[in-house]
């Protein structure tokens, strides 16, 4: 099955509201379990920086937002869930498209030129208050989409520029290089994402402070929230107007068709503001109540979410670091300095290629080997009971060549998979640098067989 790579970012600058379950983690996290999705979801701290300088506020939002999605029941197991602060390709692959992208482009870009705006009509320098952070936002956003090669990107409709912006980067890049090195991405716009109001009857946003918190300060906060939304005069006993009710909105927004359909009946036969508050509380509650409790439990454990976004980042840096390495190499900054089939000082070397190597291990079962044209060992099979079994995953490594194996990063080897199965994997290295050193050699040597 053909999956599509789905990449989700989720800004650190504060704590989710009801208006965020319903209008983004529940529905991406509905979509993420659908078999054919390979869903991402990344926190981008990086971004958070261009908004908030207060790092407390950032480092505190960081651990709430990644207990919330957990809580709300996004699952490690299935996704790739990670901090965008923990892949360090990505600031790198933002210099390289820096590199490509033209100013004209980011000029346009609807944040900075209404930051433009804001400071001609007050008479300010037009550039007054605005960073290089702001300015760069289009290009750090590409770089989170194009390292995973995502096919398509959730974002509202505010957020369509950036993405066309995206390809119009990874286009340029294409076109200078010379080679299709990266997937154009997608806008996916949910046009049924439920937009819920606020408290005041406007849409529910930090902004207007008229949010019903999700988990922060439990059922009691909860409920005080409910108790202050906006109503009419309407007595207990007159009939209640549902469609033109914010109450009703945000009830529709969690119950059954059924549920509604009687709450309807209920407001126009008169049911008071008072118990139609109650009704909506205790509807809130009984879904909100079961992932409060895990999300205070998980609060209350932040290694445990240190471990699910290290493990997260792993994954996500085993598809990011052999991109990027493939990337060095087509600007010029791969780790072999000199040009492919001459030897230092320019002298024409002797053709010499990456071989493949089987042998029989103690144990009786099947191996090969995979040596670099120097004759270091770069990689070690498992072991196979049947030599043709060996034979057919040799015959893969030498047709498909690097894009098709995934490199799992181990703290001190690699892990070689193909088609979702372990291969084999490198010797162990004495340090990180010596075992990102090999990664590159690896991925050479692989694109070498293939080409042979």
């Amino acid at each position: 099955m053909n999956r599509t790579r789905v990449l989700t970012g989720i800004t650190t600058t504060g704590t989710p509201h009801l208006g965020n379950y319903a209008g983004a983690i529940r529905p991406a996290i509905a979509a993420s379990r659908r078999e054919d999705v390979d869903a991402f979801f990344f926190m981008a701290d990086y971004h958070a920086l261009i908004k908030s300088e207060d790092p407390a506020r950032i480092a505190r939002s960081r651990l709430e937002i990644a207990a919330s999605w957990l809580a709300c029941g996004l699952d490690p197991e299935r996704v790739t869930f990670y901090r965008q602060s923990d892949i360090p390709e990505i600031p790198e692959l933002t210099w390289l498209l820096t590199c490509v992208t033209a100013k004209g482009l980011l000029n346009r870009a609807h944040a900075y030129k209404a930051a433009v705006d804001r400071n001609v009509e007050t008479g300010e320098d037009p550039d007054a208050g605005v960073t290089a952070g702001l300015y760069m936002y289009p290009v750090l956003m590409a770089a989170d989409i194009l390292a995973f090669d995502a096919h398509k990107v959730p974002v509202g409709r505010d957020q369509i520029q950036h993405l066309e912006m995206a390809r119009d980067i990874a286009q340029r890049f294409n076109h200078i290089y010379g080679q299709d090195f990266f997937v154009l991405p997608e806008v996916q716009i949910e046009e049924q994402v439920a937009t819920l109001p606020g408290l005041d009857g406007r849409k529910m946003s930090k902004s207007y402070d008229n949010t019903i918190p999700l988990f922060a300060g439990g059922a009691r906060a909860l409920r005080e929230a409910v108790m202050r939304i906006v109503t009419d005069s309407r007595l207990p006993g007159e009939p209640k107007d549902p469609d033109n009710a914010s109450l009703f909105t945000l009830f529709r927004a969690f119950a059954s068709d059924d549920e509604t359909a009687a709450f309807r009946r209920a407001l126009e036969s008169g049911l008071s503001w008072g118990e139609a508050k109650q009704a909506l509380f205790d509807l809130l509650d009984g879904q909100i109540a079961p992932m409060r409790e895990r999300y205070e439990a998980l609060i209350a454990q932040p290694a445990h979410i240190e471990e699910i976004l290290r493990e997260g980042a792993h994954k996500a840096r085993a598809i990011a670091t052999p991109k990027l390495a493939r990337l060095r190499d087509a600007v010029g900054l791969g780790s072999h300095a000199v040009v492919p089939g001459m030897a230092e000082g320019g002298k024409q070397r002797a053709d010499k290629a990456p071989r493949l190597a089987s042998f029989r291990d103690d144990e009786g079962r099947f191996r090969f080997r995979l040596f670099a044209a120097d004759g270091e060992e770069l990689l070690l099979s498992r072991a196979f009971d049947d030599p043709k079994a060996a034979g057919v995953a040799q015959k893969r490594l030498k047709q498909l060549g690097a894009t098709a194996a995934v490199v799992q990063i181990k703290p001190a080897s690699l892990l070689l998979e193909l088609d979702g199965e372990a291969v084999g994997s490198t010797p162990e290295y004495a340090d990180e640098q010596a075992r990102d050193q090999v990664l590159d050699r690896l991925r050479r040597a692989l694109d070498q067989l293939a080409a042979i």
